[in-house]
């Protein structure tokens, strides 16, 4: 019965949220197993032959359920410990961005690119696919990682791989829509129009990559609106505490003035919170943490010194920063 239930329970949240927020992440590895490819001699997109497509597109969602009924089973069985670090994911995003740029120029029908692609990736619906299809367990979005934490507390194979694999048939009715639409865009589209569709894959990678960049910790551009003074609050027992928002777009406030030199603790509180806010990841810290729907959860901080404390959320599309001054 708790298989079932667990089932269910994935199955809800993939149909429900899990297939937007997970296209914006793997859509761009979803069209390099589905794209239209350029003539070598010409250079102009062409279709993905008929029967070639539908069988990439089973090839590609099928290793993808594979692979999340796999890593959903471990984590039953092993707890989080095999999760990867924000760091290393932060580098996977990263790799992933910049294949999605190779299938992008592609689609547009750039001249050498092809030879730029592993062989795997470059012709056919044979091993590219499927290497795709599993790569996506290692680029999860927000409310992948929330399942996942479902799957770490069943306690058993059984429930982890019966949660995620819900969650993925979730989202199959989408991804399945998505790569019937892109493998037949040449088929559609005709001529030009179709590289409108390479510059989609280019505009993913960008913020794929840009993603990667401020989940690592690499880049972090300043956070929109004024600075909250009112977020930070020294309690009777001497911790400062610094109260913070967590909403599905965003996080309120974005910037929070606090004091150096004080222990400090970090309060998060959601409210009814599905999006990928909930993955919260300290880059400086190299910590994730999933947050619960509803409630609040507490990271103590320590005693930080006068600088800048930055954070983003698990996809690395939303941040915002805690900025500590020694001034009074």
């Amino acid at each position: 019965m708790q298989v079932l239930t667990l089932f269910a329970t994935g199955l809800g949240a993939g149909f429900v949220a899990g297939g937007a927020s997970c296209a914006a992440v793997q859509g761009g590895l979803l069209a390099g197993a589905v794209r239209p490819r350029p003539t070598p001699a010409a250079g102009c997109p062409t279709t993905v032959p008929r029967g070639l497509l539908p069988r990439a597109l089973a090839v590609f969602l099928g290793a993808k359920l594979a692979a999340h009924a796999v890593l959903g089973a471990l984590l039953g069985l092993l707890g989080g410990a095999i999760q990867p670090t924000p760091g290393t994911r932060a580098i996977l995003l990263l790799l992933a961005g910049a294949l999605m740029v190779l299938f992008g120029l592609s689609m547009l029908g750039v001249p050498g690119v092809g030879r730029l692609l592993p062989r795997a990736f470059a012709r056919g619906a044979g091993r590219g696919p499927l290497l795709l299809g599993a790569a996506t367990v290692l680029v999860p979005c927000g409310v992948t990682l929330g399942v996942e934490l479902v799957a770490v507390t069943s306690g058993n194979a059984f429930g982890g791989a019966a949660v995620l694999t819900g969650f993925v048939l979730g989202t199959l009715p989408l991804f399945a829509a998505l790569g019937l639409l892109v493998g037949a865009s040449g088929r559609v589209l005709r001529g030009r129009p179709t590289a409108l569709l390479g510059l989609l894959v280019l505009a993913v990678a960008a913020w794929t990559i840009a993603s990667g960049l401020r989940l690592g910790g690499w880049w972090t551009p300043a956070a929109a609106g004024t600075v909250d003074h009112a977020a930070a609050r020294t309690g009777t027992d001497g911790v400062q505490r610094v109260t913070v928002r967590v909403g599905n777009e965003g996080y309120h406030p974005a910037r929070a003035l606090a004091r150096a030199g004080v222990r400090t603790v970090l309060v998060l509180r959601t409210d009814h919170t599905t999006g990928c806010t909930r993955g919260f990841v300290l880059p400086a810290r190299d910590e994730q943490r999933v947050l619960p729907v509803t409630g609040a959860a507490e990271i103590d901080l320590g005693t930080p010194r006068a600088g800048t404390l930055t954070w983003t959320c698990a996809m690395g599309m939303y941040s915002g920063r805690i900025e500590f001054r020694s001034d009074p």
